[in-house]
């Protein structure tokens, strides 16, 4: 499915493949973009087939951010890009819908992540790179702060020394360099890169729907703080979790194996 010639969606067996298809332009983020990608959310969201996704770029990029060629456009006609409505009306809300989504989002990154592009890939659940692979929290080299949720993410994932480095400078780093500071979690071949995200999402379909929610809820959902707050948030999902049919199946499945095993049976 092609939404827009921006975006195409595929679900096959549980896993949506959500590509961005503006290869031209390195895959750049423009209004068209941002309405294909609420479509073909709303379209994974309402899906109760869809138990895993896979967000990657065609061509050689992941993504390059915002398309400054279109902001370069209101410029040209004497007018004032209004970054308060972009962000409020596409990037924050694609964040947020990321986050709050109950099943995986598996970002498989090749080439360069820029900017907007580079939060989106680390605002995912799952971060694989390409060797190829190369991001950039580059808004201080447009004149720019971080957004996309960078400004929260980025230092919550590589720290704050770290995060520091990568804002003001705006420099690039490799795939290497983000595996080793935690921007990414697995690092392959630039051909095994599909494949490798496809077969993670294929597990994860295999995985209890309601424990995947849950664990999102509490890595990317519920509010950071104290490890009381952490605790109290863990029993709560914990016991509703423990009333779930995945869970009684799970156990019983444990005992009996264990039942087996004492009785030489």
């Amino acid at each position: 499915m092609s939404l827009p010639d921006r975006v195409a969606l595929e679900i096959i067996d549980g896993v949506a493949t959500l590509t961005l298809v503006r290869s031209g332009s390195l895959n750049a983020i423009d209004e068209a973009m941002h309405a294909a990608l609420r479509h073909a959310f709303t379209r994974i969201a309402k899906d109760r087939s869809v138990r895993a996704v896979v967000l990657t770029g065609s061509g050689p990029a992941f993504c390059a951010g915002q398309d400054l060629a279109e902001r370069a456009a209101t410029f040209d006609t004497g007018g004032q890009p209004d970054l308060h409505d972009s962000l409020d009306r596409n990037y924050n809300p694609l964040i947020r819908t990321i986050a709050s989504l109950d099943v995986p989002v598996i970002a498989a990154v090749g080439g360069i992540a820029f900017g907007a592009g580079a939060a989106l890939a680390i605002a995912c659940d799952i971060v694989l790179a390409g060797r190829s692979a190369r991001f950039q929290f580059g808004f201080v080299n447009v004149g720019l702060g971080p957004d996309s949720g960078a400004s929260w993410s980025l230092p919550r994932i590589v720290g704050q020394a770290r995060g520091l480095d990568l804002a003001l400078t705006g420099r690039a780093v490799t795939a290497a360099e983000a595996l080793e500071m935690g921007l990414v979690s697995r690092v392959v071949d630039d051909s095994d890169l599909p494949e490798t995200a496809q077969a993670i999402a294929r597990d994860l379909t295999a995985r209890s729907a309601d424990a995947l929610a849950a664990i999102k809820r509490q890595f990317r959902v519920n509010p950071p703080g104290t490890l009381d707050a952490a605790l109290d948030a863990e029993r709560d999902e914990q016991a509703a979790l423990g009333r779930t049919r995945d869970y009684r199946e799970a156990v019983l499945r444990f005992a009996g194996r264990h039942a087996n095993k004492d009785t030489g049976t």
